[in-house]
């Protein structure tokens, strides 16, 4: 494959004999000659086998999806025959010879049609003839572009990327945790992260001032069009920053990364909404600023909600957080938690990004001192005991000099569903679950056999019927 030509560079070889190699996307059959349209990660191009070709035989043969490597001469096509709106239509590729590289079963589905309305679990068992599609091959290469120019621009501006462990600590708070038991201490178990959370907090600690990283998390919630058990998020924080200088940040992060791609905003700077007003103007804190001609034309509106309530009432009538227990309250309110007064009033320096309607991303400065993350524990009615158990190793790590910091996280998965178009997560993911949770191609959930549970020291409770 050494000598091989990418089908989007074959312009500049007009005249030239040429190997390319790929899929046969489209075969006709014409009697006398045989056109194909072979396509790879470039693009696509029409190539004819002529009358007498020693490549006929082998041609015959041929069916969509083959893989093959074909040798050719690439020909400028007669000007009649020319088709502006092809990336190669001025071009056209005589078939000397073809080698098959392997051969193709007839794909479940129409590979040349958008899948959006083919079953969600056919799409999902075969989702590696669904990523051939030209839709899913634009989604996930927009994703892929995303990323990058976000990850370009951290760079430049001097922020250190660093993962963090995958296995930790299960903790009450947020959402249900999946947890992985531990073979080597039975009875125990890691918990996969919600989200980096506390270890971006101890980086700040470790003074690192500026980090991010594309992370994984893992969440058993609820399965909803723009929610899975798995997204990813770019994750960034910083050390003495206020809110502004967070929102600043970003806000100049998402208007270069967008607007390099070729995508348009509706108002810069984003508007900033309290929590109080979108709650009374829109009815809800996720909202769409666009007008109708600016969803015709893609149009991107971004806003800034501020001034969250730090805390709210739960079934049982105690006090838990909004958004999250390390939050900072705004200034001015910082002695009423501290003293546990006003609790309903408090209000915190979380910021959350929305945009067309969706929530991209969310953040807040944090808290950096013990005395704050001991007082927001006080209020959701956890004593000095039980708090040493959930966080002390927070509280110790704010007691060897933490700076102020803050940060946010950005939904990859939300911020490329606005960029596509897209309305569901599994339009912009690679291997998607389905509605019910089953991995995509491979079958997962399933049971564990019996010398896996002996050796984790586990034992499966049976339903009774």
């Amino acid at each position: 494959m050494q000598n091989r030509t990418l089908i989007g560079d074959l312009h500049g070889h007009t005249g030239e004999e040429v190997v390319i190699v790929g899929w046969v996307d489209v075969r006709r059959d014409q009697g006398k000659m045989i056109f194909f349209n072979f396509r790879d990660r470039s693009g696509s191009v029409q190539g004819v086998v002529l009358p007498g070709s020693e490549a006929m035989e082998i041609a015959k043969t041929l069916r969509d999806e083959y893989v093959v490597s074909v040798t050719g001469k690439v020909n400028a096509r007669p000007e009649k025959n020319v088709n502006a709106d092809e990336q190669n239509g001025s071009i056209e590729l005589e078939i000397l010879r073809v080698e098959v590289l392997n051969t193709a079963d007839t794909p479940p589905f129409d590979l040349h049609k958008d899948t959006h309305d083919i079953d969600e679990g056919v799409r999902l068992k075969y989702r590696y003839l669904d990523l051939r599609t030209e839709r899913m091959q634009k989604n996930i290469r927009l994703r892929s572009e995303f990323v990058q120019k976000a990850r370009e621009y951290l760079f430049s501006n001097d922020f250190t990327e660093i993962e963090t462990p995958l296995l930790t600590e299960s903790t009450p708070e947020g959402s249900r945790d999946f947890v992985v038991p531990s073979r080597i201490n039975p009875g125990k178990f890691y918990a996969l992260p919600q989200s980096p959370q506390q270890y971006k907090q101890l980086l700040m600690s470790g003074g690192f001032e500026r980090y991010f990283q594309v992370a994984r998390a893992v969440r058993d919630e609820d399965l909803r069009a723009d929610r899975g058990f798995e997204h990813t998020q770019l994750d960034l924080e910083m050390s003495f920053v206020d809110m502004e200088g967070v929102m600043t940040l970003v806000e100049d992060m998402i208007v270069k990364t967008v607007e390099s791609m070729g995508y348009t905003i509706k108002e810069k700077p984003f508007p900033r909404i309290s929590y109080k007003e979108a709650m009374e103007t829109y009815g809800a804190d996720k909202f769409d600023l666009r007008s109708e001609e600016d969803k015709k034309n893609a149009v991107l509106a971004y806003a800034w909600v501020t001034h969250f309530p730090f805390f709210e009432k739960t079934d049982d009538g105690k006090w838990t957080f909004t958004h999250n227990p390390f939050s900072q309250p705004i200034p001015e309110h910082v002695e009423w938690l501290m003293k546990g007064e006003r609790i309903e009033e408090i209000l915190t320096t979380q910021y959350d990004l929305v945009c067309n309607g969706f929530e991209a991303g969310g953040g807040s400065i944090r808290a950096h001192n013990p005395d704050t993350l001991r007082a927001t524990y006080k209020v959701m009615g956890y004593s000095k005991e039980e708090t040493d158990e959930r966080v002390g190793h927070m509280l110790e790590a704010f007691s060897y000099g933490t700076p102020p910091h803050g940060g946010i996280a950005l939904g990859i998965e939300r911020n490329i569903m606005n960029l596509a178009g897209e309305s569901y997560l599994r339009e912009v993911q690679a291997f998607p679950m389905t509605r019910g949770g089953q991995t995509a191609v491979m079958k997962a959930p399933k049971e564990l056999t019996a010398k896996q549970l002996d050796e984790l020291g586990l034992e499966i409770k049976k339903d009774k019927k």
